[in-house]
C-alpha cells in the first residue's frame, strides 16, 4: 500500500483528508512543518499533502526544503489551500508543487488528483529504478551508488554511526577475458556480483557495480573488525565458486578487497575515505591478490594472510 504524508496544523482538516484517503492508502499525519520534514526524511512516502498556511514554518518554506533534499526531492507534493489568488498558485508551482487541493474538500476531486499523482509517481519510480540498475549484473549501477553514498554519508554524520566503504575487484580479469573471451568474462562479472550481493542484503547494506570488473559496497553500522570478517567470508565464497581461470596465472577466479570503517565527522569528506578504501584494494592486489585489507576506525590495518 502506497504511503501518503499529510502535513497540516488543523486536526479537523487532516482527519477529513485521512478519512477520504485511508481506504486506499497508508496515511500519516504531521501537524507541524518540522514534524513533516522529519517524517518525510525518514519514511518512504509516495505523495505529500501540504497545507500552505501554518504557524511558524509555512507550507511554501517546507516545500522549498523538500525540493532541496536528495531523499525527498522526487516525492510529489500537492498543496492544500483556501487561497485562490493566482500569485500564490504560481509561487507553489514555481517551487515544485505538482497540484493544488482547495478547501473545503470535495472527496471525489481529492481522490482523483491523489490517484493521478500516485500513478505518475509509480511510473517515474519504475523508470528511475531501471535507469539505476546495471543491466549485466542486476545490481545497482554507479549512478545509483553516487546518489546513495551521498545520502548515507550525511546520515552517518547525523547519527554518528560507523560507515564502511568497500572496494572489490576481480583478480587478473584482463587475462581471463583474453583467454576465454568477453562473453565468458561477462558471465564471471555477473556471477561475482550476484554472489557478493547475496551476502549484503541487510537494509543497511548497499552493493553496486562501480565499473568494469570493480564493485563497491557500503555498510552502515558494525565495527571495522566485524566488517573485515564479513568481507573475508564473501571473498571465500567467491573463490569457492571454483570458476576456472587461466591455469598459467590462477586455478580459480578470485577477488581482492579493500576498505575502511569510519565514524564520520561534519568536516569529513566521503571522497577522502573512498581514496583510502581504494588504497587498501591496491595493497591487497600488490600483496598477492585474493585477500582483504581493511583500515579500521583508528586507521589500523587489518590484513588477511
Amino acid at each position: 500500500m502506497e504511503k501518503i504524508l499529510i502535513v497540516d496544523d488543523s486536526t479537523v482538516q487532516a482527519a477529513q483528508l485521512k478519512a477520504i484517503l485511508s481506504e486506499a492508502y497508508d496515511v500519516t499525519i504531521a501537524q507541524t512543518a518540522e514534524d513533516g520534514l522529519r517524517l518525510a526524511s525518514e519514511g518512504a512516502f509516495s505523495l505529500i499533502l501540504l497545507d500552505v498556511v501554518m504557524p511558524g514554518m509555512d507550507g511554501f518554506t517546507l516545500l522549498k526544503i523538500l525540493q532541496e533534499e536528495i531523499i525527498t526531492q522526487s516525492v510529489p507534493v500537492i498543496l492544500i489551500t483556501s487561497l485562490s489568488d493566482v500569485a500564490n498558485e504560481q509561487r507553489g508551482l514555481i517551487l515544485g508543487a505538482v497540484d493544488y487541493i482547495t478547501k473545503p474538500f470535495n472527496p471525489l476531486i481529492v481522490q482523483a488528483r491523489v490517484n493521478t499523482h500516485i500513478k505518475l509517481y509509480r511510473y517515474r519510480r519504475q523508470v528511475e529504478q531501471q535507469s539505476m540498475t546495471d543491466q549485466l549484473t542486476g545490481v545497482a549501477n554507479r549512478r545509483k551508488y553516487e546518489q546513495y553514498s551521498e545520502v548515507k554519508w550525511k546520515e552517518a554524520i547525523r547519527l554518528q554511526i560507523p560507515v564502511s566503504i568497500c572496494m572489490m575487484d576481480i583478480d587478473r580479469f584482463k587475462v581471463y577475458n583474453d583467454t576465454f573471451g568477453h562473453p565468458a568474462g561477462d558471465k564471471v562479472i555477473a556471477a561475482v556480483a550476484q554472489t557478493a550481493a547475496s551476502h549484503l542484503r541487510r537494509s543497511t547494506d548497499f552493493f553496486a557495480r562501480y565499473g568494469g570488473e570493480e564493485f563497491v559496497a557500503l555498510v552502515l553500522g558494525g565495527s571495522g573488525e566485524e566488517i573485515f570478517a564479513h568481507l573475508k567470508k564473501i571473498r571465500q565464497v567467491v573463490e569457492a565458486l571454483q570458476i576456472p581461470h587461466d591455469p598459467a596465472v590462477a586455478p580459480w577466479v578470485t577477488i581482492s578487497v579493500g576498505g575502511v570503517t569510519v565514524v564520520p565527522k561534519r568536516e569529513s569528506t566521503y571522497g577522502f575515505y573512498l581514496k583510502i578504501a581504494d588504497t587498501m584494494l591496491y595493497d591487497a592486489k600488490k600483496e598477492g591478490r585474493n585477500r582483504v585489507i581493511w583500515a579500521d576506525e583508528g586507521m589500523r590495518q587489518l590484513r588477511e594472510a
